[in-house]
């Protein structure tokens, strides 16, 4: 049972809030408190549903207990159904409690590299990236490329491009780790199955207010940018890399020809990964003895296999799969494993909740 005084405070700062919007307050402060509103809506309304429900069942009751034969009877028909649909609505109001990543809200910085397997792992980089830009299409979020290095044979050997949407890190973040495929290579001339990875690395996006960078902490260097096999690709120093001397992290840059664009893309990737570090530094402390595979974001896990002779792709966290390699590579039923990892997630926390 879910203790009325939490819900009575979620309800009573629902109600302050939109007080509060209507009364004109100004505008840097509406935003603020329209983001903080549209977050608490869809819990008010399962909290309303949840008490109205509690109310039919006692005026069913109450009528069971009447003197009223006509009205027993039908209470007593009504009464079973009411009565099954209430652990159902308490779930979901559990669920909706649970504490907020404060990350989900953000966009994202996507990196996909090749691993282990030469050519093969940078073709199958080149399918995994593809993939998300399928998915990123049947979500309506919107894909940016930010800077990618071609494979020798096609593919990529890295990539890097931000996401925009809602909800997206809350939902791609469970992608980070490394992916294996074992397929044959259209190479192979004795139709052996390779194995080969890639590895995805998702990193919320975040605010400039989020994250504050010292000019004194970075080195910047400038040079000449250059094509495959060393060939110039324009005659100033417009490529740009940036080292953040505290944590040892670079970033380089050079898909522009503008100096200043080339800075502009590689602070965004830097933010992104500084933010990161420290969000998994704090996640470590907090859950250090009870973190599972589930979103932890540790880069050096297999999270996932995707086996082409068997049409099959199996996500070792949770033990699924689904003979549906295709499908998922299209990004049209990547959302399933998303969706299942999602749900692990959250009856993960449950549990530690009631621990």
């Amino acid at each position: 049972m879910i203790p009325n005084e939490r819900l009575d405070a979620i309800l009573e700062r629902a109600h302050k809030l939109q007080e509060e919007l209507n009364n004109n307050c100004a505008p840097e402060r509406f935003v603020s408190l329209s983001k903080e509103y549209a977050e608490l809506d869809p819990l008010v309304k399962a909290i309303t549903v949840y008490r109205e429900t509690f109310s039919e069942i006692s005026d069913l009751e109450a009528l069971i207990d009447g003197d009223d034969a006509d009205m027993r009877e039908l209470a007593q028909v009504e009464l079973p159904a009411l009565e099954a649909r209430l652990p159902e609505l308490e779930n979901k109001l559990q669920l909706l409690l649970l504490p907020k990543d404060a990350a989900d809200r953000l966009d994202v910085i996507l990196e996909v590299r090749a691993g282990t397997g030469g050519d093969e792992a940078a073709l199958f980089a080149g399918d995994l990236f593809r993939m998300y830009q399928r998915y990123a299409d049947v979500k309506g979020w919107k894909l940016e490329l930010i800077s990618l290095s071609d494979g020798d044979v096609g593919g990529f050997k890295e990539v890097i491009a931000s996401v925009r949407g809602a909800g997206v890190f809350a939902e791609l973040k469970f992608e980070s780790g490394v992916h294996r495929v074992q397929r044959v290579p259209e190479t192979e001339s004795g139709g052996r199955i390779h194995t080969s990875a890639a590895t995805v690395a998702v990193m919320p996006e975040p605010e400039d207010v989020d994250v504050q960078i010292e000019e004194k902490d970075l080195r910047i260097d400038v040079f000449r940018a250059s094509g495959p096999g060393g060939q110039s690709v324009n005659t100033t120093d417009s490529a740009v890399r940036i080292t953040h001397i505290p944590t040892g992290i670079v970033v380089s840059q050079q898909d522009e020809k503008s100096q200043h664009k080339n800075r502009a893309k590689a602070m965004k990737v830097l933010r992104a990964r500084l933010f990161e570090a420290e969000r998994l530094r704090v996640e470590n402390e907090r859950a250090a003895d009870r973190r599972s595979q589930v979103g932890s974001g540790d880069r050096s896990e297999r999270i996932r296999t995707y086996n082409f002779p068997q049409g099959r792709v199996t996500d070792h966290r949770i033990n699924l799969t689904l003979h549906k390699l295709d499908r998922v590579l299209s990004g049209e039923a990547l959302d399933e494993l998303i969706d299942a990892l999602i749900n692990e997630d959250q009856i993960r926390r449950l549990s530690a909740q009631e621990d």
